[in-house]
């Protein structure tokens, strides 16, 4: 068996795949509700803030940690903070597996949608007053699961090869995403009304400012949608070759990502207003209820943009998930020297399982939406809860224990942007206090804001079952922390081939041509 470290054969390669894994269903629909929720214009000042101040800081350090080390996410920490550190990393890695699980299932009814666009008349099964929408109805089938399945087949075959075979697909699909929001963008201009949404979106409300929520808001979209806290970026930057100018590339791929939500923004807006259509607060509601019904209520081409509109979210959370699964594929691979094609195997089976579990519709069990129940709770604590606590270890871990200096002289080596101590002062005190005052306003609210969930509401439902339903989150709260905890620690306890792995007290490899100790066990095994 002969081992090699994958590594990305161009940097459009890399750019292309870290923006494209920032860039998904979130992007499109989620940017657009919350600049609605929180003022229109008056979204930007904090969104802002949140990139120059979370966004690209955090994106910096995880990239130097994945280039520095050579490693996924997981032996990456342990390099940085020990076994306590890997075992932070293991968290986020199966935090990581649950959100992909049901991304993927929120991707099967994505394909579903645009089977539906393609055999039915959209303007009776999508428009405002169709009864039932065509979502209500296909997500109470087991329809969904063969969606959930194909999404599943085609991630498993874009990542089969690793680096080798996610760079050409990314070079075709970012590309058609761009072109495909453009085109929405002149569609939505030209429709009569389409231009005074547009000024919904950009007319600021400045009292709105003063509502801790709406800054809480910009934070959280940022963390969330430019990937941090996945183990995304560490592992991507792993593949890259060493004399890599990291800051650009941070700065490059966090533009791309907030340029992507800024057009869609406008797409969004423009299409509905046209048609008096306001905007959701939850995503599920603004992908598979409003948006189409903006789009069924066109004057032309209404069926042709449905298609377009879905296969394009088929796309933009294909990128997305591709690279939540190599995060996975990466860290079973550094631990245990698994061949890719067992990792993939065992990541896909499981993981095929738990989308499925997600997609289970009422006919599973009467009267209940077993699938979208699970979806909420998930949503609400692994999204809600779980990324940020991840990235305030990472800021505690990289910033404290690893000295966010080692980080800052390491990226500095070959960056034409060099970093100064203000990066030191973002990542030990500003973004831990900014995210440990998210987590306290969420706990002391109740309300995590996660972007997928809808929200089920079982106030009404009787018995013991309505009792079971109404403390449910909490029940999953405890077995989320101390069932993913204690198989974290035991992974972190695993003997793999931390041997291998770079000093934690050695100075951080430097300069063009630095081989790190170790290099060379995750991104690809060819046997």
């Amino acid at each position: 068996m002969t081992e090699s470290r994958a590594q990305w054969k161009s940097k459009m390669g890399f750019i292309l795949a870290a923006s494209g894994s920032a860039i998904g269903l979130g992007n499109i629909v989620m940017f657009s509700s919350n600049a609605y929720r929180f003022g229109g214009g008056a979204f930007y000042l904090p969104y802002f803030i949140a990139l120059f101040l979370v966004g690209m800081p955090v994106m910096v350090a995880e990239f130097g940690l994945g280039a520095s080390t050579r490693k996924s996410f997981p032996l990456a920490m342990r390099v940085a903070g020990g076994r306590a550190g890997e075992f932070a990393g293991w968290f986020a890695i199966l935090n990581a597996g649950f959100i992909t699980m049901y991304y993927i299932t929120i991707l099967g009814w994505v394909a579903g949608m645009a089977w539906g666009a393609l055999t039915t008349d959209v303007t009776a099964s999508f428009g405002a007053s169709a009864k039932p929408p065509f979502f209500d109805s296909f997500k109470m089938t087991y329809g969904p699961f063969f969606g959930v399945v194909l999404v599943w087949i085609l991630n498993l075959l874009i990542v089969s090869r690793g680096t080798k075979s996610i760079e050409p697909v990314v070079k075709v699909f970012l590309p058609l995403m761009w072109l495909a929001m453009i085109v929405l963008v002149f569609v939505g201009m030209s429709l009569p009304g389409g231009f005074e949404g547009v000024k919904v979106l950009f007319t600021p409300q400045p009292e709105v400012l003063g509502d801790l929520s709406v800054w809480q808001g910009a934070l959280s979209q940022m963390f969330f949608s430019l990937s941090l806290g996945f183990g995304v970026m560490t592992a991507y930057a792993s593949y890259l070759p060493k004399d890599s100018d990291l800051t650009h590339n941070a700065v490059t791929t966090s533009l791309l990502n907030c340029g992507f939500e800024w057009i869609a923004g406008v797409a969004v807006f423009s299409i509905l207003f046209s048609f008096a259509i306001a905007p959701s607060s939850s995503t599920i509601a603004m992908m598979f209820y409003v948006v189409p019904a903006g789009i069924a209520a066109m004057p032309f081409a209404a069926k042709a943009f449905a298609i377009g509109f879905f296969l394009l979210l088929l796309v933009a959370g294909l990128t997305s998930s591709i690279s939540l699964l190599e995060a996975l594929v990466a860290a079973g691979q550094d631990k245990f020297r698994l061949p890719r094609w067992r990792t993939l195997a065992i990541f896909g089976t499981v993981g095929v399982i738990g989308s499925l579990v997600f997609a289970l519709p009422a006919a599973a069990l009467p009267g209940l939406p077993l699938g979208l129940w699970l979806l909420d709770l998930t949503d609400h604590w692994a999204f809600g809860y779980g990324l940020l606590i991840v990235g305030l270890v990472e800021c505690i871990v990289i910033g404290w224990v690893v000295g966010s200096g080692r980080i800052r002289d390491f990226v500095n080596a070959n960056s034409r942007f060099r970093l100064g101590v203000w990066f030191d002062l973002l990542l030990r005190f500003v973004i831990p206090g900014l995210l440990l005052m998210i987590l306290i306003s969420a706990v002391s609210q109740g309300e995590a804001g996660g972007l997928y969930g809808t929200k089920t509401d079982f106030s009404k439902t009787e018995g013991i079952l309505g009792s079971f339903l109404r403390v449910s989150p909490w029940v999953v709260f405890l077995v989320w922390m101390l069932g993913g905890g204690g198989l974290a620690w035991w992974l972190s306890g695993r003997r793999g081939v931390e041997e291998g792995l770079p000093d934690l007290e050695a100075p951080l490899p430097s300069g063009p041509g630095v081989r790190s100790a170790g290099e060379g066990t995750a991104g690809e095994v060819d046997s």
